[in-house]
């Protein structure tokens, strides 16, 4: 062998020896996910073991459910969220608008084990866990525990308490919830948007984002708000004073749901993430750590659990809004809220 043909050879040898040595690169999952506590028990309960399991790499945008539905539109069906979580009205809607894809159940290994009323229309989104907006007070600030939505109209309460902004779950189920109780219905949210105009004036702060309120209570700017028993929960382990009142009109249900976007190349990678979600394991770690009910019917919540989370007679009670309702009419209901209340 000539000496020039060594030195290619031995060239050859160099580079594919560096290309067998060359570490594959992981396989990156985007989650759109609410922020706070949430993605912290998200990242707990389901990335972790998802990593550990795949190899794969799960970075998350945070947002909310409108911000999310706002982006998949804009993306013209090149999203940069691979598989998201949103309330299942916008969930409905976003399948509505051809933004969603049909989840393969087939390829869930879970999916026998999940209720049968949390699949979406044409298995468009899933269902991964029950919540609801009810009222959360300072039991130091509130001595007597409220017990209607009207309630946080009670001069008690005169700039001690917040409501959140339409563009948000609970700001939105608020005003429902307000609507009902004067009456209304779902056709005409008049009554509701008359009802809100002072207490939206009073507030502390609309707020847009669930975890805003976390630094008002424990700085004991507020004393009550419409919000999540959910966060509130988690607020109370780390030794914030607070408690849930459910509404003797009865609290208003969240369903938040996961879709996979049109448009993803991940979809394969997000099936897989999705049966994390939807897992035994998965949804009681996450029930457990986030203070939120279980759609996989071998899930047992704690007696701990039970006393925030929606539960027998307070489950009852609850209202769940057509999601398909909400859809329709949000944007209408956003305009009015934009017209009449905050301008």
């Amino acid at each position: 062998m000539s000496a020039e043909l060594r030195v290619v050879v031995a060239a050859a040898a160099a580079v594919g020896l560096a290309f067998i040595a060359a570490p594959a690169t992981a396989e990156e999952l985007v989650v759109g996910s609410f922020g706070g506590s949430f993605a912290d028990n998200l990242k707990k309960c389901h990335v972790e073991p998802f990593e550990k399991a795949t190899g794969a790499t799960v970075s998350l945008k945070l947002g909310n459910s409108s911000q999310f539905a706002a982006s998949l539109r804009a993306a013209g069906g090149k999203p940069d969220m691979d598989i998201v979580y949103i309330d299942n009205s916008l969930a409905a809607q976003a399948h509505n608008e051809g933004l969603t894809q049909t989840i393969d159940r087939a390829k869930l290994k879970s999916a026998p084990d999940i209720l049968p009323s949390a699949w979406g229309k044409g298995d468009s989104y899933v269902v991964a866990m029950v919540s609801a907006t009810t009222l959360v007070y300072n039991p130091k600030l509130v001595k007597t525990p409220p017990t209607s939505w009207l309630d946080i109209a009670d001069p008690a309460y005169a700039g001690k308490y917040a409501i959140g902004d339409i563009s948000g779950t609970a700001g939105l189920q608020f005003l429902l919830a307000l609507n009902k109780v004067k009456s209304g219905t779902l056709e005409d949210i008049t009554p509701g948007i008359e009802a809100i105009k002072p207490i939206a004036e009073g507030a502390t702060v609309l707020y847009t984002q669930a975890d805003q309120l976390l630094s008002l209570f424990e700085r004991e700017e507020i004393a009550i708000a419409p919000w999540y028993p959910d966060r509130a929960g988690v607020a109370i382990d780390k030794g914030l004073s607070l408690a849930v009142a459910y509404p003797k009109e009865g609290a208003v249900g969240i369903l938040p749901a996961v879709i996979i976007p049109n448009g993803t190349a991940k979809t394969e990678l997000a099936l897989k993430f999705l049966d994390q979600i939807l897992s035994a394991e998965g949804q009681s770690c996450f029930s457990e750590h986030a203070y939120i009910g279980a759609v996989n019917t071998k899930v047992k919540l704690s007696d701990k659990v039970k006393a925030l989370v929606p539960n027998g007679d307070s489950l009852e009670k609850t209202w769940f809004i057509d999601p398909e309702i909400i859809a329709k009419n949000t944007a209408n209901w956003t305009r009015r809220w934009q017209r009449e209340v905050t301008r």
